[in-house]
């Protein structure tokens, strides 16, 4: 089967997920399909991998550069994904059962901030993306904004764009964008995560790494109206992440490109 066929198969495997209706998670996609798009053409043919992929919720995205690879360090996660339809592989973040330079596109969505040796990771991304491809990232923002949140992901850290900016370079990444996101609801997310700390106010979120039941983290709910509202929001705030990098929010967005061989 080609990289087209396959890309093809997969859209028609799964159009859309639960999560896709959520405005964090849709906000973030839509963020991060637009920032991408002005980098790397989604032209289906690229070799795609999504480390830390969990049940897959990023592979009818994905696949728009090319066919997806996925692979996860939690089988719980991965029967879903394989349920899906999707090829996913078990392994650790730290060390890809992957050959050097075999991905034109490597993702790491929101999964290096779970990890004690964060260098680690970036290096063996380095090292499985090919001369000329991209790494894209997503992490939270902001060690200050630590929340329940951050407790029932696993975290190990929160970040700022100098400090990802500072890892990638030293491993030999070059950065071409680099944005904070979910800055238009910045105020308000950072509102409620100070006015929380310290109380009783957290919500009872299901977790993996507390619940043996779960194979991902749930997602905090919104009303109808208000996932609307905000859904609305990060729409609008994905089109300016297009053209223009934002000062502040509460994660990142950064794609970096490996230097091309040297002939």
């Amino acid at each position: 089967m080609t990289n087209q066929e396959s890309n093809q198969s997969n859209q028609a495997m799964l159009a859309q997920i639960d999560e896709d209706k959520h405005w964090w998670f849709a906000g973030r996609t839509w963020s991060l399909l637009n920032m991408i798009d002005r980098v790397v053409e989604p032209d289906g043919q690229k070799r795609v991998l999504d480390i830390g992929c969990g049940a897959g919720n990023m592979f009818h995205h994905l696949s728009r550069y090319g066919s997806v690879v996925g692979v996860d360090n939690n089988p719980k996660p991965l029967v879903v994904a394989r349920e899906r339809g999707y090829d996913v592989r078990e392994g650790t973040a730290e060390d890809l059962p992957f050959e050097d330079g075999s991905f034109e596109l490597v993702s790491l969505l929101d999964t290096v901030e779970h990890c004690d040796d964060d260098l680690a990771v970036l290096r063996e991304c380095y090292r499985v993306c090919a001369p000329g491809g991209h790494l894209v990232i997503t992490v939270p923002a902001f060690m200050w904004l630590w929340s329940n949140n951050d407790v029932l992901n696993a975290h190990k850290l929160r970040y700022t764009t100098q400090e990802l900016e500072e890892k990638l370079a030293g491993i030999g990444f070059q950065v071409e964008r680099m944005s904070y996101n979910n800055f238009l609801v910045f105020p308000l997310a950072a509102g409620l995560i100070l006015l929380r700390r310290g109380t009783e106010q957290e919500p009872e979120l299901a977790s993996p790494h507390f619940d043996d039941e779960s194979y991902q983290v749930e997602m905090e709910p919104a009303p109808p109206l208000l996932n609307t509202i905000l859904s609305g929001v990060t729409w609008t705030e994905s089109q300016i992440l297009r053209w223009v990098n934002l000062p502040v929010g509460t994660s990142i967005i950064c794609i970096a490109q490996k230097p091309e061989a040297q002939g």
